[in-house]
């Protein structure tokens, strides 16, 4: 299949165009070769642009790329939680999938909590693509798909970035890439730790208050930083006003970049900017205006997760 398919699908989607469920089939089975090249844990090089969660507010992404550039002439790494809570979740993962398709060395896309089967189904895709496609399969392609998503990555073996956080049983970053990612997220585990854990003001280990993954202190990340030869940990997960936030003593940095969370949380939203030195700086932006189409209410729990 030639780029020229994936490349008018980016167009239509920027244009506000439907993209058929057919359309959307084939890029997650060509996605499915794509990632199946890349390890548990993605290499990657600077200049680069670090994301944090989008959520499927799809036209808050088309922004994103308007302040950050587009691939190839900018590197992207996202952390995952590309669905759910948004409206646009479909047109979301789609058009990171065509982009990732056309230029697999220009972005790399990472799994978070939001990329299974029952978070899906419980916070917005399943009930976005029942609404648009009227299709249990499309979702369930999508769902198969994102057991193909790398779990983490390492910007030039000095910031380890993954969506949640760390796990207690991973003391080094090479013990990663020995875990069996094509799957569902388990329960429990390692996998699942690096998609659900927090940093926390308390030290050492304890179990989430989500009920999933753990907890984990400022004497945790250190030593971790400390082992594996890292500057920083970069990961997502959790809303942040002003779209990045600093803890554990510059040790960890959290970035979230869905701008005005769930349409309603008014928060701003960043990306993070590392050059070829591995100086950083941080851009924010807020949210575009909502397309007049957008009239949905949809009983959610309210836990932001």
């Amino acid at each position: 299949m030639s780029f020229d398919f994936f490349q008018k699908i980016i167009e239509d989607l920027k244009s506000s165009k439907r993209v058929s469920e057919e359309d959307v089939k084939k890029v997650c089975e060509f996605a499915k070769e794509v990632l199946s090249k890349e390890k548990n844990v993605i290499h990657v090089h600077s200049p680069i642009i670090l994301c944090g969660d989008v959520h499927g507010q799809f036209h808050d992404l088309l922004e994103l790329f308007k302040l950050g550039g587009y691939p190839p002439e900018t590197n992207y790494l996202f952390l995952g939680d590309y669905v759910d809570r948004g409206y646009d979740s479909v047109e979301t993962i789609t058009f990171l999938l065509c982009l990732k398709i056309r230029y697999p060395s220009r972005i790399f896309l990472t799994r978070g909590n939001h990329e299974c089967v029952n978070i899906s189904l419980t916070y917005g895709l399943y009930d976005e693509i029942l609404r648009k496609y009227k299709s249990l399969e499309l979702w369930h392609i999508l769902t198969d798909m994102f057991n193909y998503l790398p779990l983490a990555a390492l910007i030039e073996n000095q910031m380890f970035c993954a969506h949640g956080g760390l796990s207690p049983d991973v003391t080094k970053i090479d013990e990663i890439d020995n875990l069996n990612r094509f799957q569902d997220i388990p329960i429990t585990g390692c996998m699942t730790d690096l998609v659900w854990s927090d940093p926390d003001d308390r030290q050492g280990w304890a179990i989430s208050p989500r009920g999933t993954g753990f907890t984990f202190g400022m004497d945790i990340s250190v030593q971790f930083n400390h082992i594996n030869n890292l500057t920083l940990i970069a990961r997502a997960h959790q809303l942040v006003t002003e779209g990045y936030n600093w803890c554990h003593n510059h040790n960890v940095i959290t970035l979230f970049s869905a701008p005005n969370y769930c349409y309603r949380c008014g928060n701003q939203a960043a990306i993070m900017l590392i050059d070829e030195n591995l100086k950083y700086t941080f851009l924010q932006f807020d949210h575009a205006p909502a397309p007049p189409s957008i009239n949905i209410v949809r009983s959610v729990p309210d836990y932001l997760l």
